[in-house]
């Protein structure tokens, strides 16, 4: 697993706090602890910088690079802060985060990739914004992200398709279609794009005490459904134990045998099934009702983990 890391992100009151006071070892020490947690590229989030995107965007390059090799995300709106980032960059090849199927992204950001060489993340929303179904999502790639690269002749192997993971609070339905888009867009195009998905999303508005819990399951499914790429957060070390035990196929543990069930079941196009499960084991009776929510197969609600039958979705 590719894991672009997200802790650098504007979202964060630390990474706030930091930037205003341009706290230059806050930012190193981040970026080193999640390089060495595994992350093998960085997403910076430091929002669009109306006001001043012309010093921040080569201020964090230039104090990254100081002290990382991997490759940097540029994740914001501002399509000029990305300029300036890129203009910045003097190791490997950037990635910019990102391009939508919206006629104005979609004519300026890929130009822009393609000018300093660098990868590009597309997302399947257009104007009318972010479909449910993983047919619409694959139909969004299809019809205009990657014709538009073509046109450009810009390497589809730059290409990295985001088919949008959705909260499963408030966006349920989104989180089973998602699996779909993943599993399809392997096969939409030849050769494929890269896939990629902001894993983390999906716990968005959850409490935080069952953050990690989702966000692993959800990992354990995608993996299946053929996921290869995902920003997500490189210091949580049950998530990455989990894609360890997939990735090395490690049967030693009851919990370890479930996660790779889970991750079977997608993969063979199937539905997830309670007899893989031992509902007396509290973590594995956790992670089967956490299947059943990213399903859409009973509603999510905040206490779902101490709900003992799960409300059925009508």
């Amino acid at each position: 697993m590719y894991i672009i890391g997200e802790n650098i992100h504007i979202i964060s009151q630390g990474v706030k706090d930091a930037l205003a006071a341009r706290d230059a070892r806050f930012f190193q020490e981040l970026a080193v602890k999640q390089v060495e947690a595994g992350a093998q590229a960085l997403d910076l989030n430091m929002g669009p910088r109306k006001k001043d995107w012309d010093e921040v965007f080569p201020w964090i390059v230039k104090t990254v690079e100081a002290v990382v090799d991997v490759p940097l995300s540029f994740d914001t709106t501002n399509v000029d802060g990305m300029e300036a980032a890129l203009k910045a960059v003097t190791k490997t090849q950037p990635i910019l985060n990102s391009t939508s199927a919206e006629p104005e992204r979609l004519e300026r950001v890929p130009l822009l990739a393609k000018q300093y060489n660098a990868r590009l993340i597309a997302l399947t929303m257009g104007k009318s914004g972010i479909p449910v179904s993983a047919d619409e999502r694959v139909g969004i790639a299809l019809e205009a992200l990657i014709p538009r690269m073509v046109e450009l002749d810009f390497p589809i192997s730059d290409l990295i398709i985001d088919p949008l993971v959705l909260t499963v609070s408030g966006c349920q339905p989104y989180c089973p279609e998602l699996i779909g888009a993943v599993q399809t867009l392997q096969f939409a195009w030849d050769p494929p794009p890269a896939i990629s998905v902001g894993l983390s999303n999906v716990s968005n508005a959850v409490p935080r005490e069952n953050r990690a819990l989702i966000n692993r399951t959800y990992c354990a499914m995608l993996m299946g459904a053929g996921l290869q790429m995902m920003i997500a957060d490189p210091l949580d070390r049950q998530l990455q134990e989990t894609i360890r035990i997939i990735e090395q196929r490690d049967d030693s543990t009851a919990v370890g045998r479930l996660y790779l069930a889970l991750h079977d079941r997608v993969a063979g196009m199937e539905e997830p099934q309670v007899d893989d499960v031992d509902m007396t084991d509290p973590e594995q009776a956790a992670i089967w009702k956490t299947v059943q929510i990213l399903l859409n197969k009973v509603i999510y609600a905040d206490s779902y983990l101490q709900q003992g039958e799960l409300a059925a979705v009508g």
